[in-house]
């Protein structure tokens, strides 16, 4: 249990800190805080962290054997699903789908030189590889199957109540700030394990989803995105 619970709970630790970084800015008005800089800074140190947990943790993930082994049909969906995930998801940034004001989303080229480039590889890296498989070994392989026994690693991979399903979908909209949007990848990325048996399928289409985005917010210069 511990070993898809930490990486996530490293990742929403990360993310707290930095809603705090803004409150404290807002709050005191001290401008050697530089919430901006903070936030951007500590994306690339999250997406280290949680990297270290996955890597400390990675024998225990029965699910995710290594190398894959997808049928081409099982890549053939995975590849569809994730960009359409995609063009969904950048067509549903409604006002009234959308938790909290719009922010300004994550500027890597706010600092000069190459250390913006760092950063946006650490933002495509972190965003395409590390939170695929942190999220998806904690949603749909463990809540997924938490809510039907606790003893989920007795339940086989891609079996869901319809209580399972809907509260998994339900969570994982609401952890994201475009929340019908989340509510939307999560019932595509859970269909496609109910269909599959297979987590890689989830990983690979939610990777291809954060890919695309990411080139996206780089072609468009559009960061909300981000």
């Amino acid at each position: 249990m511990a070993a898809r619970i930490v990486p996530f709970g490293l990742y929403a630790v990360f993310l707290l800190m930095g809603q705090m970084v803004g409150w404290l800015e807002q709050v005191t008005g001290w401008p050697l805080l530089s919430g901006d800089t903070i936030r951007l800074w500590l994306y690339p140190i999250k997406t280290l962290v949680v990297a270290a947990a996955l890597a400390w943790f990675w024998r225990q993930y029965d699910e995710l054997q290594w190398p894959p082994r997808l049928p081409v049909r099982h890549l053939i969906v995975t590849t569809i699903a994730g960009i359409l995930v995609y063009f969904a998801w950048v067509r549903m940034d409604w006002s009234w789908a959308m938790q909290g004001s719009p922010s300004s989303g994550y500027n890597p080229f706010m600092v000069d030189g190459p250390a913006s480039y760092l950063l946006t590889a650490f933002r495509l890296g972190g965003a395409g590889i590390v939170v695929p498989v942190m999220e998806e070994l904690f949603w749909r392989s463990f809540v997924l199957r938490y809510l039907i026994s606790p003893r989920f690693e007795a339940i086989p991979l891609g079996t869901f109540t319809p209580f399972s399903f809907l509260a998994v979908v339900a969570l994982f909209g609401v952890e994201h700030d475009l929340w019908l949007a989340g509510m939307m990848a999560g019932a595509v990325y859970g269909l496609l394990l109910v269909q599959t048996k297979n987590l890689w399928t989830c990983i690979g289409a939610h990777a291809i989803t954060n890919f695309a985005l990411g080139i996206h917010v780089l072609v468009t210069r559009e960061w909300s995105w981000w």
